[in-house]
């Protein structure tokens, strides 16, 4: 089965509550509760089952998060666009809402001028497994990210923390950020990323998914 752009996915009816990236299609559902997250799972179970099409499912007491992905394909497929508005049709029928807003990844960034030798350290240490080039994730699928940033020379602070999220959560972010006393440190990437700093220095990037 062909892979999918995300345009592509966001253009099958029903998909509203999904935000697709490189990584797959995700939403989050406010259930409120953990007997509600369960109906829902046992709903998406149903689904799955029935189109022999298995999704990553992350059952919270309060809320339930879900990714598609084709992995046979290497990326999204119409299959993961029609699961999806399945399962939101799902959830809308169990009165459970998305909430997008709340979608996000952290990812550890390591700023090196030799990233290879840097991940084979923090692969050892970690026991996480390089899931595309330069990036690490833990194999069960828990943890940060970690991100092996080359650059040409040794930086002071060279670990940071990023956020990413749908652009528009970034934006709202950001604005949230500047407003709480933070600063832009470095605005030379946008609107790829922004680098913010806390009244000590600290930094955050805030980087918008790539699809």
């Amino acid at each position: 089965m062909s892979t999918i752009t995300s345009d592509e996915f966001r253009a099958f009816p029903g998909v509203e509550d999904w935000r697709p990236r490189v990584t797959g299609a995700f939403a989050l559902f406010r259930t409120g509760s953990f007997a509600a997250g369960a109906q829902l799972f046992a709903a998406i179970a149903d689904l799955a089952e029935a189109a022999d099409h298995h999704p990553d499912v992350d059952v919270r007491y309060a809320t339930v998060r879900v990714r598609l992905l084709t992995h046979s394909a290497g990326g999204l497929t119409a299959k993961d666009a029609a699961l999806a508005a399945q399962i939101s049709r799902a959830a809308s029928e169990l009165d459970i809402r998305a909430e997008t807003e709340r979608m996000q990844d952290l990812m550890l960034a390591v700023a090196t001028p030799d990233p290879r030798a840097a991940l084979a350290f923090w692969k050892a240490a970690t026991g996480f497994r390089e899931v595309r080039d330069g990036v690490l994730f833990d194999a069960d699928g828990r943890g940060p990210l970690i991100w092996f940033q080359p650059v040409d020379k040794p930086l002071r602070g060279r670990s940071h923390l990023d956020v990413n999220a749908p652009r528009d959560v970034i934006e709202k972010r950001l604005e949230a950020a500047l407003a709480a006393g933070g600063v832009i440190v470095d605005d030379s990437h946008a609107p790829e990323w922004w680098t913010v700093a806390d009244a000590d220095g600290h930094k955050v990037d805030l980087c918008p998914w790539r699809e």
